[in-house]
């Protein structure tokens, strides 16, 4: 693993850029701002490698503005409705930055705050870095003190691992998510329409015109939202509400260990990638806010549908939904998550 200064803050601080590698030559690169997967590059089927995650080369561009590229998502992912939170007799009204609703932990969420990072020794020599963060009560709305630790595992086998863990000394909700944008064909390469996608899931809960979750459990059987079996995306984006995707219902509660619950194809280059979690929900998005005015690392612009994402996650309105998944990190309780981004070959 190797570490370098990727840039400077308005404030002064500084902010690190680790690299690391596995003995195939396929490489992440993180820094320290929001915990920004920079990129990301990973073999075809003719082992040459390639950068598959939307972002910048500079931290002047992430820090200008962006939708999310490679950040932490946190403390909760997606959109609370309202940005109203009722935990035990109290409520907690969060900042409403997406419309009515508190949307990726507010105005700074931890996408836009400097984490701490350390190298992880493990048995197996895999590179992993741990980062980790203190959100002090009340911070964006959210009440009790928080400490998060996410490490990053790059693994011999193509397996980007993300493992997060949290301790509070108050009730709190916490759905963390890794927001990268991926383009198997390669960052920059143009629209995502013959990755086929297939999602393990048989239900998900829609959204309204604001964007807001229903609550309401819906089978996917019969729409344009299922893909139990894989489906080529330009086939069926035409079709998708808003061509946004749905937040998918993967189990009503966490997992002991991560299990499958997507595959994507992208034929030309023959990348595939399996994601695995231990989590309950899956937001599916096809980058429809991309819009050509962000230029990433290639130097080429970014087009409506030019990358996915995948973020596991815990329900975002759990709060109030506990039958969709428990978020709260209650004292003494750690929280722990695993998601595993594996990429192959076909």
């Amino acid at each position: 693993m190797t570490s370098s200064l990727f840039g400077t803050l308005p404030s002064g601080e500084s902010i690190e850029k680790f690299v690391l590698t596995n003995a195939a030559g396929a490489s992440l690169e993180v820094i320290t701002y929001g915990g920004i997967v920079t990129a990301l590059r990973v073999p075809d089927r003719l082992g040459d490698l390639a950068d598959v995650v939307l972002g910048f080369d500079n931290l002047k561009a992430y820090v200008a503005g962006h939708p999310y590229f490679g950040a932490i998502i946190g403390r909760i992912a997606g959109r609370v409705t309202g940005g109203l939170l009722k935990i035990e007799g109290q409520t907690h009204q969060l900042a409403c930055t997406d419309g009515p609703n508190h949307l990726h932990g507010g105005k700074i969420g931890f996408d836009k705050r400097l984490w701490r990072a350390n190298p992880v020794n493990r048995p197996d020599g895999a590179d992993s870095l741990r980062l980790t963060y203190h959100s002090p009560d009340g911070e964006e709305g959210y009440p009790g003190n928080l400490d998060v630790a996410i490490t990053y595992t790059l693994t011999a086998n193509n397996e980007f691992i993300i493992e997060s863990e949290a301790t509070s000394d108050r009730v709190t909700p916490l759905s963390l998510a890794n927001h990268s944008y991926f383009n198997l064909a390669g960052e920059g390469s143009g629209i995502i329409a013959d990755h086929a996608v297939q999602i393990f899931a048989d239900a998900c809960v829609p959204a309204d015109n604001d964007m807001t979750l229903t609550g309401q459990r819906q089978s996917v059987d019969g729409t344009p939202n299922d893909f139990r079996t894989a489906r080529r995306l330009g086939d069926v984006l035409p079709r998708l509400f808003k061509s946004h995707g749905e937040n998918y219902l993967l189990r009503p509660s966490v997992s002991a260990a991560p299990s499958v619950v997507a595959r994507v194809i992208e034929p030309a280059s023959g990348r595939a990638l399996t994601v695995s979690t231990d989590d309950c929900c899956l937001q599916f998005y096809t980058g429809v806010s991309l819009d050509g005015t962000l230029t990433g690392k290639s130097g080429r612009n970014y087009p409506r549908h030019g990358a996915l994402c995948l973020e596991c996650q815990g329900y975002p309105d759990g709060v109030d939904h506990p039958d969709l998944g428990d978020i709260l990190v209650r004292p003494g309780t750690p929280q722990r998550r695993t998601t595993i981004y594996a990429f192959s070959v076909v």
